[in-house]
């Protein structure tokens, strides 16, 4: 049990195998949650997000965001998104991910989904920009939602209800054999703030 109550072991891989996820579980109180939630809210500059799906120009209503330690380049979708710098509470959320995780980032991409019926389909992050089985720290903010996974080969599922201020890792092949998705649900009637810090190894031009 961790400080905030939860029954959780951030030692324990949720993957059954060619993987690696750990649950930290939340990083913080409710109070602390919902500062960084206003503040995510408030101070992030939120964009439609932009998808080429078989030639044609998708605009989300899932709104997102990128910042970098340099003006990174990230293409993914068949979208490229140039970074902007950390503000500071990214800054803040940045240094709580690594001190959980004992992993260093340099980028963070972030999602706002406005209620249920927002999700994200199947997909790894396997962009070639990034870091090859490096890790990719997950934090949540505002409503809690399912996540899920399956492995790409034998189908095996596994799911996770990602909790207000708490922190997903994902590690080592988890990218290369595993899907993950939020699925929709007509039950959630409020936001989610998702930040995924990330390792980018290919510098912009």
């Amino acid at each position: 049990m961790d400080l905030f109550g939860n029954q959780v072991n951030s030692t324990t891989n949720l993957l059954p195998y060619d993987g690696i996820v750990n649950y930290h579980g939340k990083l913080m109180n409710n109070e602390q949650a919902n500062q960084y939630y206003n503040a995510l809210m408030s101070d992030i500059e939120w964009q439609n997000d932009i998808a080429i799906i078989f030639g044609k120009r998708i605009v989300t209503k899932r709104k997102v965001a990128w910042h970098g330690s340099q003006p990174f380049e990230y293409t993914y979708s068949n979208n490229t998104k140039m970074a902007l710098p950390w503000n500071e509470t990214l800054i803040s959320l940045k240094k709580l991910a690594e001190k959980h995780s004992n992993e260093s980032f340099n980028s963070c991409l972030l999602n706002l989904y406005h209620d249920g019926s927002e999700g994200m389909a199947w997909h790894s992050d396997g962009e070639k920009d990034l870091k090859k089985n490096g890790a990719i720290a997950s934090m949540s903010f505002g409503a809690e939602r399912k996540f899920a996974f399956k492995h790409k080969e034998t189908k095996e599922k596994v799911d996770i209800v990602l909790q207000h201020g708490s922190l997903l890792m994902m590690k080592g092949t988890c990218q290369t054999h595993w899907l993950h998705r939020l699925p929709p649900t007509k039950k959630i009637h409020s936001p989610r703030i998702n930040l995924t810090f990330r390792t980018i190894v290919k510098e912009s031009k």
